[in-house]
């Protein structure tokens, strides 16, 4: 058996990063001092996102081994490693670490290859044995304890949640557990609470934070409406102040009208974090008589386009 009754589950792997990017090399932005932390943000909210939770798995230290960036892991439930391989064998690993990266760093895309090791196994080529796959992390244990800079950056996430959390007037404890993160794109369906709701033509649906499918369907369908619904949004968010939507206008024109709401709505997101939700959105949607596109977004009957 793979643990004792009284000895607790412990085991160790390799997740080897590389982008397919050329222009992005993820161990130049870790060794950088600035881009670091932006980094290591990404990385741990991806691993929470894939075990669902926080304390899942633990990141012992990050190798800048060109191109790749190596993050050797360690679990201590065989169940929150179960979760992890299940979420790294779907694929919900490396998007949702795509997406991180993405808002971490302000930029539209990072696209990712990932493998997996433990020892000498690859365990990309078992990933449909789960078993195995366990059996093969379990055998490698920690043969280190946490670097003290990943300690400096558990430290530094922690109080920027905090920080986070008291500007946007959330109670602390919400945040300083750093159980539910007050960043954009928490892990998929997730909500501010279970009690949070806004009422649409008549129906209650459960508010929560905007997710990138979210953001991809209104950067689709919005059209030329994109700077209208910037300016009912920018009644409660001061990131988009008339010049920074007019910025946006210019500075993307070439890119077209997708590219220009995408990065109205990324703005959103990257200032509000936690508080940039589908009920604010739908609002200022309302507002703009945009109802198909509200009712896209809240996986009603419309597909149509929006005018």
């Amino acid at each position: 058996k793979m643990a004792g009754s009284s000895a607790p589950w412990i085991g160790s792997a390799y997740l080897f990063l590389q982008s397919t990017c050329k222009t992005i090399v993820l161990p130049s932005l870790y060794e950088s001092s600035q881009k670091k932390p932006s980094v290591f943000k990404a990385l741990k909210l991806a691993l929470a996102d894939s075990t669902g939770s926080m304390n899942g798995v633990d990141m012992l230290k990050v190798h800048c081994s060109h191109p790749h960036l190596i993050v050797q892991l360690k679990f201590c439930k065989q169940e929150n490693c179960r979760r992890f391989l299940q979420s790294y064998r779907e694929g919900a690993l490396q998007e949702s670490l795509q997406n991180h990266l993405q808002l971490s760093l302000a930029m539209t895309t990072v696209p990712l290859e990932m493998e997996l090791k433990a020892g000498n196994e690859h365990l990309d080529n078992m990933l449909k044995d789960e078993d195995r796959c366990l059996e093969c992390i379990y055998r490698e244990k920690p043969d280190r304890l946490r670097d003290e800079e990943i300690t400096e950056l558990e430290e530094c996430l922690k109080s920027l949640f905090v920080h986070q959390s008291i500007s946007n007037n959330v109670a602390v404890n919400d945040c300083a557990s750093l159980n539910s993160p007050s960043l954009p794109y928490p892990s998929h369906g997730s909500s501010l609470s279970p009690q949070v709701t806004f009422i649409f033509q008549g129906q209650q649906f459960a508010n929560r934070t905007l997710t990138p499918d979210d953001h991809q369907k209104f950067a689709k369908l919005v059209s030329k409406k994109w700077k209208q619904v910037g300016r009912s949004l920018q009644k409660s968010c001061r990131a988009l102040r008339d010049p920074v939507i007019d910025n946006l206008a210019l500075e993307y024109d070439r890119e077209g009208l997708y590219e220009q709401a995408y990065q109205l709505l990324l703005r959103f997101i990257q200032s509000e974090g936690k508080k940039a939700t589908i009920a604010r959105l739908i609002a200022a949607l309302e507002e703009n008589s945009l109802v198909s596109l509200a009712e896209e977004l809240l996986g009603l009957h419309s597909n149509e386009d929006c005018s």
